[in-house]
């Protein structure tokens, strides 16, 4: 409760500055919008269906890229961790094209794909997988070395000691990963969307960009910045507590 009216009280001072920088007039209404047009801005977008459109559209490419990305991502995650040939090899190769930001994948995306749904999916994924390859190679690395032989004296074999023992050992660091990989899918499908002019959030910012409309772009970037927070609240938050409740360890974020 007490967290709750924390937020609130921060959000009214927020919006007491935003009101009284606008009222000195410091920059042009055009270039610092008033918390008043912003508000008619998005009521017009949900009176005529743009924002919801939006967001169901840029859910749905989300989610079908973090899906591909947190498969692919926890599949080569195993496989570096349980092959010293892949981490000598495509372990450096994976931890370098990590440091790349992904508007770097969207002009491969559009070579490869054109101006099509599957580059927006393309760059998604590229900008997730990797952050989600390299989380679950840092929690299978990271499981101390006496569970393992505790699982093995016990009879734990092969896929039995892998679900039964390293798994729910290096689950804190996966699920940070995954939290990441979410974070980072998210802001690659905006850039990805904006690659051509589509249904979905990254086209209303273009489309607030091409207005010279400052009121739209706030929205649609509260907008972003909402869901992101929103899924982590509603998901991964509660996954957390939940793995603590089951397995009694701490989260590598917290």
């Amino acid at each position: 409760m007490k967290r709750n009216v924390n937020q609130l009280i921060f959000a009214a001072g927020v919006l007491v500055v935003w009101q009284g920088l606008a009222v000195l007039k410091l920059w042009p209404p055009y270039v610092f919008p008033t918390p008043l047009g912003v508000a008619e801005s998005f009521w017009a977008g949900v009176a005529d269906h743009s924002i919801f459109i939006g967001i169901a559209v840029s859910l749905r490419r989300v989610a079908l890229g973090y899906a591909i990305s947190v498969v692919l991502g926890i599949l080569l995650g195993v496989l570096l961790t349980w092959s010293r040939f892949l981490q000598d090899t495509l372990g450096g190769v994976i931890l370098s094209l990590q440091s790349l930001p992904s508007i770097c994948w969207v002009p491969l995306a559009l070579l490869w794909f054109g101006l099509s749904e599957t580059a927006i999916i393309f760059v998604t994924v590229m900008g997730s997988m990797l952050a989600v390859t390299q989380a679950t190679k840092a929690g299978f690395d990271n499981v101390p070395r006496i569970l393992s032989m505790a699982g093995r004296n016990l009879g734990a074999r092969g896929p039995q000691l892998f679900w039964h023992v390293m798994l729910p050992a290096s689950l804190p660091y996966l699920v940070d990963g995954l939290k990441q990989g979410w974070a980072f899918a998210w802001r690659s499908l905006i850039q990805g969307e904006m690659l051509y002019v589509t249904l979905g959030l990254g086209q209303l910012l273009v489309v607030g960009r091409d207005l010279n409309d400052i009121n739209q772009i706030v929205v649609v970037m509260v907008l972003i910045s909402g869901i992101g927070y929103a899924v982590d609240a509603l998901l991964f938050r509660k996954l957390e507590t939940s793995l603590r409740d089951k397995w009694g360890t701490a989260i590598a974020s917290a």
